[in-house]
Parts: structure tokens; C-alpha cells; sequence
């Protein structure tokens, strides 16, 4: 009965979001198949467009592994968006003052950009831990704080010479650029630091006596404490290892996108990685090709403008559509089997 009806929920969860987006393919005036074809012709359909989708998958990846930590610890982390803008604007300051070669340069500006999220994410584990401040209240606030702090640089100190713009500062120096492969913008170095990032974050939530207390404290801190386990110690790590994982994200913005700090450079990838990681119902294991797919609606969301006239935020929707579909299944099929009755389980 159970494997019946699990199998019904992983067809309804397939089925309802894509129903749902041709809908809304339909209310726009939009023939769903030909957005179905754009959808793989805009993310995949050329080698430059496959760069281009890996390229927005590295930040969605780093970030959701960021959430993952903080959401074992039951903490919601809203401040990624500043923990990215932290990594960037370090790697940036690197990239900016610090003259070596390639590898020195590069290595360093990693370094910088863990350090600068992990300070960021301290911030906010530090307000939730000394200060009683919410950590959704305190992640907000940090993040308008942080980008008003890049439009500061970009405007004063570190503003193009007789320029005042905020299009961003000077390109870096080609040694604190990631090497891309000929033709293409995506860098092998951002993909190899994405998934190496995400398979260190999954071994240590799963393997370490660190990550399994972490877990212990988003579970129930109350037994957790009566364990002896010191859980506001573990909450205030979670956000210092969240928030380092979320810089390097930003580091792959400054150093392999855009080659320099702009206003712009966290994309909104923070707060699309938690819809990533609801989808995902917060397993590790699942960020890697939800994230892909996120990616490419958001590339695909350009060809549906371009080729159907449509919006560029329709992509948006799509996404949400499909979180928000998955959810309500998700707790509707958690009621039904509440209300199972015992004897039904037990023959089941």
C-alpha cells in the first residue's frame, strides 16, 4: 500500500507542476511546446549555452550547500544574499590591492572570499545567538547593509577613474581572472569548487561528530542541550560555515562572471537556492540536479523572450510554481497518512 501510494505522489509531483506551467503558457499566449522546445534549445542547446547554464548552476550550487548547513541547524538563513555579496567584495579587494601570479592571486582571493562570508554569516549567528534578533530580521538587515557597502565602494574608493557610475569598478587584472575553456565562458575551476564544496558540506553534516551535534541541534536543541551539547556554539557555527560556503559563491561572481565588482553581483541566487533547497526537502543529495534545472529555466527565460516575446521574471514563476506545487503535495500526502488509520498501516 505504501509503495502504491508513494509511487502515486512521485507521478502527482511530476505531473502537476508541468500541467501548472503550461497553463501558464497558455494564459500568456504562449504555445507551451514550442516554450518546451526553448526551454532545451536556450540552456542546451549550444556548447556556449551549455557554459553559460554551468555557470549560473555554480552560485545556485554553492549557495544551497550554504542552506543546508544552517537549515540542519534549524536556522532559516536569509542572509545569504550579503554572505555572497561578503565573498565577493573580499575576493574583489584581493583581486584589486595583491599583485602575484595566477595561482597565488586566485588562491588568495578564495581564501578571502570564504573569510568575508564567514565574518558576514558570524554577524548574523552572533544577533541570533547574543542579541535575540531573529535570524530571518537580522539576515534581511545584513543584506541591505552589504549591498549598500558595494554601491558605497563601487561609487567612492574603488569608483573607474573620472567615472561615476555604479556599472562597477575596473576590470581585474587578467591573474585574478578563473580560467575559462577556449570560446566558452564557463570556468572548470567554479564547477570543480561547486561540487567539491557540496561533497565536504554532505560529509560533514553525515560523517563528522561536528555535523552529527549540528543536526542534533536542529532536531531538538532542548534535548540536544540536555546531551550537553553547547547549541548556541553549534548555531553560531553553522552560520560561520554557511556563510564561508556562500562567499565562495560570491568569489565565482567576481572572479569568473564578471571579472569585477558590480551592484549586482550576489544575482538574487541566495534566495532562489531556498527554493532550491525546499524543493530539495532539504536533502543534500538532491541540490546537485535541482540547482542544474534552476539554472536552466533562468537561461531559458531569455529565449522565451527573445523568440515569444515574453517576460524575462516568467522564469521566476515557473519556479515557484514548481516549489509551491511540490510543497502542497508534499504536506497533503504527510496529512493523509496522519489520518491513516492503525489498522490500515498495519495490513499495509
Amino acid at each position: 500500500m505504501f509503495v502504491r501510494n508513494d509511487l502515486l505522489f512521485l507521478g502527482l509531483g511530476i505531473l502537476v507542476p508541468v500541467c501548472a506551467s503550461m497553463l501558464v503558457f497558455l494564459f500568456v499566449d504562449a504555445p507551451p511546446l514550442r516554450a518546451t522546445e526553448l526551454f532545451f534549445e536556450g540552456a542546451f542547446g549550444s556548447s556556449q549555452r551549455m557554459g553559460d547554464t554551468l555557470m549560473i548552476w555554480v552560485p545556485l550550487l554553492l549557495a544551497s550547500s550554504a542552506l543546508i548547513i544552517t537549515f540542519s541547524a534549524g536556522m532559516w538563513n536569509i542572509g545569504i544574499e550579503g554572505q555572497i555579496i561578503a565573498g565577493a567584495v573580499a575576493a574583489s579587494f584581493v583581486a584589486r590591492e595583491f599583485e602575484a601570479s595566477t595561482p597565488v592571486v586566485l588562491t588568495a582571493m578564495i581564501v578571502a572570499g570564504l573569510i568575508g562570508g564567514m565574518i558576514w554569516g558570524g554577524l548574523a549567528g552572533l544577533l541570533r545567538v547574543r542579541g535575540g534578533v531573529n535570524e530571518i530580521f537580522g539576515g534581511l538587515g545584513l543584506n541591505f547593509v552589504a549591498t549598500g557597502l558595494v554601491v558605497y565602494l563601487i561609487m567612492g574608493p574603488w569608483s573607474r577613474r573620472g567615472i561615476a557610475s555604479t556599472g562597477g569598478t575596473e576590470p581585474f587584472r587578467p591573474q585574478a581572472w578563473f580560467p575559462t575553456l577556449d570560446g566558452l565562458r564557463v570556468s572548470p575551476l567554479s564547477v570543480l569548487l561547486a561540487i567539491g564544496v557540496l561533497i565536504l558540506v554532505l560529509w560533514f553534516l553525515s560523517r563528522t561528530s561536528y555535523g552529527l551535534r549540528l543536526r542534533a541541534t536542529g532536531k531538538n536543541p532542548l534535548a540536544a542541550s540536555r546531551f550537553g551539547i553547547r547549541t548556541d556554539a553549534y548555531l553560531l557555527l553553522s552560520f560561520l560555515l554557511a556563510g564561508g560556503v556562500a562567499g565562495l559563491a560570491g568569489v565565482t561572481q567576481a572572479a569568473a562572471v564578471y571579472h569585477r565588482l558590480v551592484p549586482s553581483i550576489s544575482g538574487g541566487y541566495g534566495f532562489l537556492a531556498i527554493l532550491i533547497v525546499l524543493l530539495a526537502g532539504f536533502r543534500g543529495q538532491w541540490i546537485l540536479p535541482i540547482a542544474l534545472f534552476f539554472a536552466a529555466v533562468s537561461m531559458a527565460s531569455f529565449q522565451w523572450q527573445l523568440q515569444l516575446g515574453l517576460h524575462s521574471s516568467l522564469g521566476g514563476v515557473i519556479q515557484g510554481i514548481l516549489v509551491l506545487s511540490v510543497l502542497l503535495l508534499s504536506g497533503y500526502r504527510a496529512i493523509s497518512y496522519m489520518r491513516k488509520p492503525i489498522s490500515e498501516e498495519g495490513d499495509a
